[in-house]
């Protein structure tokens, strides 16, 4: 039991398997204390919602006033064990059941079983100040969402957004600019 919570107080994740993560709904100051240790940074008025899952938190930067939903995940590395960044900038809104994905399975070999094959990266993910990202949508390597841009609900994220501008659909396309 001892080495059980040893684990749980020293991972380097957040989640349902992290028993601690359930007791941040009622107690507003332990969300704030372990996420800001876990965390590579986590901003004033932030929250980490249970039911949200981050691996390798302290590759992942969250800006001021972001709430993580639940059912979102958070996966930064790059394949491997190998860390990967997640960069959150301040006042984004996010939907519940957003995932984020660094790493990508490589599948270039047909001879090979895809998950012999290892991983790839494309490069860290960031999401610039005041985007909204919808409900469902899934974010993958190398993208960056721009300043004020808005994804929406259900998207597959495979480019980069520019900022204000609204992009929908799997793959995401530009449905149009805010500018």
């Amino acid at each position: 039991m001892i080495k059980r919570l040893c684990f749980w107080l020293r991972a380097d994740r957040l989640g349902p398997d992290i028993p601690i993560t359930h007791l941040m709904l009622y107690f507003p100051a332990l969300m704030r204390m372990i996420c800001s240790k876990r965390f590579n940074g986590f901003g004033e008025g932030s929250e980490f919602r249970p039911g949200a899952y981050a691996d390798n938190c302290s590759s992942i930067t969250i800006g001021k006033n972001v709430a993580v939903r639940p059912g979102t995940m958070l996966f930064a590395e790059k394949g491997d064990g190998v860390p990967g960044r997640i960069i959150i900038e301040d006042d984004v809104l996010l939907g519940p059941g957003i995932h984020f994905y660094c790493p990508n399975h490589s599948y270039k070999d047909a001879s090979r079983p895809i998950p012999e094959q290892g991983y790839f990266y494309k490069g860290d993910i960031v999401v610039r100040r005041g985007a909204w990202i919808g409900a469902k949508s899934v974010i993958l390597s190398g993208v960056e969402i721009g300043e004020h841009a808005v994804v929406g609900a259900g998207s597959i994220v495979t480019k980069s957004v520019e900022p204000f501008t609204v992009v929908a659909g799997n793959p995401a396309r530009l449905i149009k600019r805010l500018r």
